[in-house]
């Protein structure tokens, strides 16, 4: 994986962008919540979802046992198809290409892994987090330009997106 090292006000700290593990699962649930508030996973569903997709559930670890942020992706070897179930970084340390680095990562290891689609999900206001899934190559996802009104209830609309990991098979 890779380590970053940021020179914050107080002194340099750096950053290791590793899979995650199940002692990281206190610090995952704290740091879910904080992102997401009610829309966060259950604890229960955090601890499945680590059982399930270990292998492409990335975290930001700062060496202190706190996490800055995570990556999860859910795949489907029978289609070859996966879904980002989470992204986040921390607020104190966003803008700093953490999300991106955290993306390109999880997107390397799916490919390696064979899968050749990646769907997810973004509320349509979160402008910031649109604008960084289109520089990585995901396009909405047709019908309606991606958009999926009540799709976790209702006035909780979401665009879908979608990228392509592999060039499509001629007649599929």
């Amino acid at each position: 994986m890779t380590a970053y090292t940021e020179a914050l006000p107080s002194a340099p700290t750096e950053l290791v962008l590793r899979r995650a593990e199940e002692t990281d699962l206190p610090e995952l649930r704290r740091l879910d919540h904080e992102i997401f508030g009610q829309f966060a996973y259950p604890a229960f569903l955090l601890r499945q979802l680590f059982d399930l997709y270990q292998r492409h559930f990335l975290v930001l670890d700062d060496g202190s046992g706190r996490l800055h942020g995570y990556v999860l992706a859910g795949t489907d070897t029978l289609s070859q198809d996966c879904w980002i179930l989470g992204l986040c970084v921390t607020r104190d340390r966003r803008g700093r290409g953490l999300g991106r680095d955290l993306m390109r990562e999880v997107l390397l290891l799916l490919g390696d892994d064979g899968i050749g689609v990646v769907r997810l999900t973004v509320e349509p206001a979160n402008s910031a987090a649109i604008l960084l899934y289109r520089s990585l190559g995901f396009v909405c996802e047709e019908p309606d330009g991606g958009l999926r009104p009540d799709y976790f209830g209702p006035g909780q609309d979401r665009l879908v997106m979608r990228l392509d990991l592999t060039p499509p098979v001629p007649g599929r």
